[in-house]
């Protein structure tokens, strides 16, 4: 699968300002500053799609993203792409925090479009508390995960596979779900996500 191109098309914070267009929508989660927008500009290969901040919590609302992508060569397609804001840590108020956390859930809970939900964790370190307490909830709610490992380019590839093992442990992954580890800066692990998305889009 290539992608063809990426817009920006809305920002939303209640189900009335989603775009309207039914197709299917693949949504990208985390805590704040693990990398999400520089995955997202990695896999659409749009260097400013999403904006990059070193401030944890800029990403305050549900981002949507129309991208465009070729299946085969005769087949093409089109799906959503949605940033959702970071959980965890971010400079901002307690309130807010939970104004984000009840439009996310509702996002979540109601959307019929939502066929996938990346969950992205930094392969550094091992799960954090809210990393376990987001996985379980999307579990919870019967949805699709797939967890990504970011910032592979961090360490060494003996680290990858350890690191790997202890969030696959910290999370409780059954054997046959899957994990891909990813690195914005290199492309690490972009064909394997674009394959994922691939086989959601052809079902």
């Amino acid at each position: 699968m290539h992608v063809l191109n990426a817009r920006y098309m809305a920002s939303a914070v209640r189900a009335d300002q989603y775009p309207l267009d039914d197709m299917p929508e693949v949504a990208f989660i985390g805590r704040s500053n693990v990398g999400k927008s520089s995955l997202i500009n990695s896999l659409c290969r749009h260097g400013g799609l999403a904006r990059i901040s070193g401030t944890p919590g800029k990403t305050q609302t549900l981002n949507f993203y129309s991208v465009a992508v070729k299946l085969d060569e005769t087949e093409r397609s089109a799906f959503w792409l949605v940033d959702l804001p970071g959980y965890g840590y971010a400079r901002t108020g307690r309130g807010t925090r939970r104004q984000w956390t009840k439009f996310i859930d509702e996002y979540l809970a109601g959307s019929k479009r939502l066929k996938l939900v990346c969950q992205l964790i930094d392969i550094r370190h091992p799960p954090m508390e809210s990393d376990v307490q987001a996985f379980r909830r999307l579990t919870e709610m019967g949805l699709p995960v797939m967890i990504i490992g970011t910032k592979a380019d961090k360490i060494s590839r003996m680290a990858i596979k350890k690191h790997t093992g202890l969030i696959r442990s910290g999370l409780e992954l059954r054997a046959e779900q899957e994990m891909i580890v990813y690195s914005a800066a290199n492309g690490t692990g972009r064909d394997e996500l674009l394959d994922v998305i691939n086989r959601i889009l052809l079902k």
